[in-house]
């Protein structure tokens, strides 16, 4: 395990994982476009949530580039996964451990929060411009975009490369070196997926597995 100092390093260093391997990260605070809903990340509330994301952030980032020049780029798509459920919490604990899979797990249950990361000088009056420009496209959960400032501190993460159905192995993994390290999750488990996963082949996606850490 490894750690690295946000202080010392880029923003984009939080957007690099390494597969087999974990790493100890400070997050700072950051800004995000969120849209909070339930159930299956294969149906439509999902998919609607991840397309009103995707629009209102290229819109912002065309508004800062008309307004400050340069070039920008649209940050990957992530999502934090929970359940409320006490029987499917358990079944995430053993996921954690290495005694389930994510298939034995009810996914209408899954809570989540979709959102894409809105680096600075991006602020609410950006955002709230760029829906209205977006309207015209009919993107029905534009009106669900929120945007929040998180600091999600301490995290300690690592890289799965393949098919989201194939992830518990490296959750195992990342629960198992949380421990090692004197740790305890807290929070919510967060996945980064880096590219675009609606245009990625299944064995080619890579997701960073995330999850906030406190010492025991």
């Amino acid at each position: 395990m490894s750690t690295t100092s946000t202080q010392t390093a880029s923003i984009g260093s939080l957007y690099k994982g390494r597969k087999g391997t974990v790493d100890i990260i400070d997050v700072p605070t950051l800004s995000f476009l969120v849209i909070d809903g339930q159930g299956d990340p294969g149906a439509d509330e999902f998919a609607g949530a991840v397309q009103a994301l995707y629009s209102a952030s290229y819109g912002a980032h065309f508004l800062l580039k008309q307004q400050f020049g340069g070039s920008t780029h649209v940050m990957p798509l992530e999502a934090l996964w929970w359940v409320d459920d006490p029987a499917q919490q358990h079944l995430l604990a053993q996921v954690a451990l290495g005694g389930a899979t994510m298939a034995d797990t009810d996914r209408n249950l899954w809570r989540w929060r979709a959102m894409i990361m809105q680096p600075e000088p991006i602020d609410e009056g950006t955002v709230a411009r760029s829906v209205e420009r977006a309207r015209n496209k009919h993107v029905p959960a534009l009106d669900r975009i929120r945007f929040v400032t998180w600091s999600e501190g301490r995290c300690a993460q690592t890289l799965h490369v393949g098919p989201y159905a194939t992830e518990g192995p490296a959750i195992a993994l990342l629960h198992t070196e949380i421990a090692a390290a004197g740790c305890r999750p807290r929070g919510r488990h967060h996945e980064i997926y880096l590219g675009d996963p609606r245009r990625s082949a299944p064995d080619r996606l890579r997701t960073i597995l995330r999850h906030p850490v406190e010492l025991i």
